[in-house]
């Protein structure tokens, strides 16, 4: 399923929401000028978990454990990793952004990219595959928007064989059917060998960043009805 809008018109101009997905697109360029050197790019800025364990024995400094957190969720594998990101964040993000502010915004946003990488070094603790992408913070914002607009609809563009069609369903359907989606497959990576078995897919980011911006809702978000 692919989501193209939603029906709730933002009341502000979501100044955060686009920042991030212009960086994001500008950080994705430099990658590509890196050549053969995007791979050590992303062992340093990416979330190697066995790094991260490794680091936290040694008594690193705590921005050195840390800040691949930060930096990983501003990095992407490939242009379908990108746009797919990019097209949750855009449709979803305006509407949590005009909810909590500008400022709140960015840094819940931050803040479900943290405990999404926390989700998936500790679910898979002896990868040492960088994991890298904005799915996790994304996740988050999913997750607020559940609390936050559950009676939105949502137009959402549905591959049948070989044809397309357009539908359109209630926030709470999609999002509810996403996270489960989510869930089976995390579950199900947790027998899996190595993190490249499940396919390169931080399933455990997903949940953990959509858990929290399930609770990050009520602390971020201002108490408005909407119509």
């Amino acid at each position: 399923m692919i989501p193209l809008k939603d029906t709730i018109p933002s009341r502000t101009y979501p100044i955060v929401t686009v920042s991030l997905i212009v960086l994001n697109v500008l950080i994705f360029f430099f990658e590509i000028s890196l050549g053969e050197g995007l791979s050590e790019f992303f062992d340093i800025f990416g979330v190697v978990p066995a790094t991260y364990f490794e680091l936290k024995e040694s008594d690193a400094p705590f921005l050195i454990i840390y800040f691949p957190f930060i930096t990983s969720m501003f990095l992407h594998g490939g242009w379908m990793h990108l746009i797919g990101n990019m097209i949750y964040l855009w449709v979803f993000g305006d509407n949590v952004e005009d909810r909590m502010g500008h400022f709140k915004f960015l840094l819940f946003y931050l803040l479900c990219g943290i405990f999404a990488g926390l989700a998936h070094v500790y679910t898979n603790p002896h990868s040492e595959i960088p994991a890298v992408g904005a799915s996790g913070a994304i996740s988050g914002v999913l997750g607020a928007y559940f609390i936050l607009f559950p009676h939105s609809r949502v137009i959402t563009l549905i591959p049948i064989f070989f044809f397309f069609d357009l539908i359109e369903v209630s926030a709470f359907v999609f999002l509810g059917f996403w996270f489960i989606l989510q869930f089976f497959n995390g579950i199900a990576s947790l027998g899996a060998a190595t993190y490249a078995a499940t396919g390169g897919v931080a399933w455990w980011a997903h949940i953990g960043g959509f858990i929290a911006g399930l609770l990050l809702s009520f602390v971020f978000a201002r108490r408005r009805r909407w119509d």
